[in-house]
């Protein structure tokens, strides 16, 4: 490539990178998100810690809630599940290496209701789930 073309594309993309900015600006957020990423949750079978969860969630917002608003809330948010996982553990059966995405994403609803209030979390996606240990584990 030229020299003049790479001139010429280094000062163009920060103008584009601000007009995309002013752009964003302009138009009401929807679709607001908060991620919190590296949760470890316990995987529990037969009274004993068999593996451990390392998941990542988005939280998608509603009502009156902005990331900002949120974001101070995350750690509360955080120990909530934890203290879930410890007490119910969202284990599936047959799987040590898998958590049970619908029970998580209930029971951190819930738990966001009394924290952050009623309607300031609409829903909750689990985006990844990295097991401590990937073989052996199996239940059997």
């Amino acid at each position: 490539m030229r020299r003049r073309d790479l001139i010429a594309a280094s000062l163009a993309v920060p103008a584009l990178a601000t007009a995309t900015m002013a752009d964003a600006e302009d138009k009401p957020a929807t679709g607001a998100s908060l991620g919190i990423a590296g949760v470890g949750l316990p995987i529990i079978s037969g009274g004993r810690i068999r593996n451990y969860v390392f998941v990542s969630l988005r939280l998608h917002l509603g009502g009156a809630a902005t990331p900002e608003s949120m974001r101070p809330k995350e750690a509360y948010l955080r120990d909530a599940l934890v203290r879930a996982g410890h007490r119910t553990p969202f284990v599936i059966e047959d799987d040590w290496t898998r958590l049970d995405t619908a029970a998580l994403s209930a029971s951190l609803m819930r738990s966001a209701a009394s924290i952050a209030g009623r309607g300031a979390v609409t829903r909750v996606e689990i985006i990844s789930q990295a097991p401590r240990r990937r073989t052996g584990v199996r239940a059997g």
